[in-house]
């Protein structure tokens, strides 16, 4: 990709195919989030905390694990691989330093909407 050239985010996302979108940064950090109080997570589960149809979080979660990111079975577990758990330690690390960053900056307790 040429560095003097400007696109759209979505237009960035499909120069950078092999990168996460964002729709899947948060779909990872909210699995590994839950992946954190259980040892896996359910669709519907997901869906629920995403606040999204099952069958949007079930078309997420195919191509996350189509690029390696978790483990799943069709009407079973979610886990993630060791890719996964990488990528979102470090979504939910990237997600803490903005809202504390945030909070800091605006002098409030919350800016999660902000951080999103």
């Amino acid at each position: 990709m040429e560095s003097n050239r400007f696109f759209t985010q979505k237009g960035y996302e499909l120069q950078n195919q092999e990168e996460l979108s964002a729709s899947m940064e948060d779909y990872l950090e909210m699995i590994y989030r839950m992946l954190r109080e259980s040892q896996c997570v359910r669709i519907h589960a997901l869906a629920e905390q995403l606040h999204v149809k099952p069958s949007s979080a079930s078309k997420m979660v195919a191509s996350l694990k189509e690029k390696g990111y978790i483990e799943f079975e069709h009407y079973g577990y979610l886990t993630a691989t060791k890719k996964g758990q990488e990528t979102g330690d470090y979504l939910l690390y990237r997600h803490d330093i903005l809202h504390r960053f945030l909070c800091r900056l605006n002098r409030s307790e919350n800016e999660l909407e902000q951080v999103e």
